[in-house]
């Protein structure tokens, strides 16, 4: 693998250089001053998470890349490149055992078939992490280790998964596949992310940036243009916000500008008149089972959204709609039950509750944003790490360093 040498490289080089000298000039001293975070922020997250990031690179140098092709379920009406999981809120019928499932919202059947979700959570997990590693330290065994990830996922053809979610979270006796079951696939915007990284840091094969890259266009169209794509989309709560946060990342990955465009489009004229309410909190999220753990994600695909849509003509986060909606308001709502669960008006979540919050990114992303130093100050302590398989569910963004540095 030849590393670019072109100027843009050795400005993001150079760059980084500097990024990595401030940290361990400062060490993990006290929080900078919100004027010094808004003017360099991939330096405060990098002296914030380095210890934590090499740590969990350090680990996955050793681990070799494991795909959907690994583990082949009996009952997906797909093939062995096929991902397939069985939906959450489904369980057998007491009246009609061998019937199809019935619906128990919120409450999780320990049965199904989770195992493609953990695996690819694995990689999801990994991969950005080896970029986030080699961003802080320039040494290029963890670029190297992330790209053998890539291709084992994306250009193997013994081992590649097909670009589609068609046959995720299947109903027994009702569905083979639905389009909730894009949700699955979720995590795979931080790794989009990293490809990102490393392609500009020019760490990646160009042979395998085309493969991936390929994969990554075949999916988006899947995900435009299918029956269970356009269903997701169309949903009404945070499987809306969520499919256009995977959109939006994956049209950036390949340079989609119209499907950037169309994800901004929504954002503004679907998402945020019709999810959120007056007072910053999302009605369809509070009338679920896990209002709070719900509300908290659809905060964070909302500021997911604007932190990558958002550009130098068009910033989502200065956003509003005419009544004043916004992901401020939403944060608004929302910060004083992350700073103290305690205070929470609503029902808890029927399970789950206790491993929430966490580091969510939406503090980060609206601190920096908005120059508001408690969310700063809040996100440093929370816990970046969750290791309940829920809270993981609900955290696709682990490595804020990637989703800083533009």
């Amino acid at each position: 693998m030849k590393k670019n040498t072109s100027n843009h490289h050795r400005t993001g080089t150079s760059a980084m250089k500097m990024i990595s000298a401030f940290v361990l000039a400062t060490g993990c001293a006290s929080l900078l001053t919100a004027a010094a975070v808004d003017a360099r922020p991939p330096a405060y997250v990098a002296r914030t998470d380095k210890a934590r990031i090499l740590k969990a690179a350090v680990k996955y140098l050793k681990e070799e890349p494991l795909t959907i092709t690994s583990c082949v379920s009996a009952k997906s009406a797909g093939g062995k490149h096929d991902f397939f999981s069985e939906s959450d809120y489904w369980w057998p019928n007491p009246q009609n055992p061998d019937g199809p499932y019935i619906r128990k919202d919120g409450m999780t059947n320990p049965d199904n078939f989770v195992e493609h979700r953990l695996i690819m959570r694995r990689f999801c997990i990994q991969m950005p992490a080896l970029t986030a590693a080699y961003l802080v330290t320039q040494d290029a065994k963890y670029a190297k280790t992330a790209g053998q990830h890539l291709r084992a996922w994306f250009v193997n053809p013994e081992t590649r998964m097909n670009p589609s979610m068609q046959f995720a979270q299947a109903v027994k006796g009702v569905s083979t596949g639905r389009g909730v079951g894009v949700i699955d696939a979720l995590h795979l915007v931080e790794v989009a992310r990293a490809v990102r990284v490393i392609e500009r840091e020019g760490m990646i094969d160009p042979a395998d940036l085309k493969a991936v890259k390929r994969w990554f266009q075949d999916y988006l169209q899947w995900l435009t243009s299918s029956k269970n794509g356009i269903e997701e989309r169309e949903q009404k709560n945070n499987h809306g916000a969520e499919w256009v946060v995977q959109v939006a990342e994956y049209a950036q990955l390949v340079n989609d500008r119209e499907q950037i465009e169309y994800c901004r489009k929504r954002f503004k004229e679907v998402l945020l008149p019709n999810q959120m309410a007056q007072d910053g909190s999302f009605p369809k999220e509070l009338a679920r089972t896990k209002p709070y753990s719900y509300s908290l994600f659809n905060l964070d695909l909302m500021a997911a959204i604007c932190q990558i849509l958002s550009d130098k003509t068009d910033n989502l986060f200065a956003f509003q709609l005419s009544d004043g909606r916004s992901v401020r308001k939403g944060m608004e709502f929302m910060y004083p039950y992350i700073a103290d669960k305690s205070l929470w008006k609503h029902p808890p979540d029927v399970m789950y509750y206790e491993y929430f919050p966490n580091r969510q990114p939406c503090l980060l992303f609206a601190g920096l944003a908005y120059n508001e130093k408690k969310y700063l100050d809040l996100w440093e302590k929370l816990n970046p790490d969750p290791e309940n398989e829920e809270a993981i569910r609900n955290f696709p963004i682990r490595q804020p360093v990637l989703w800083l540095d533009k």
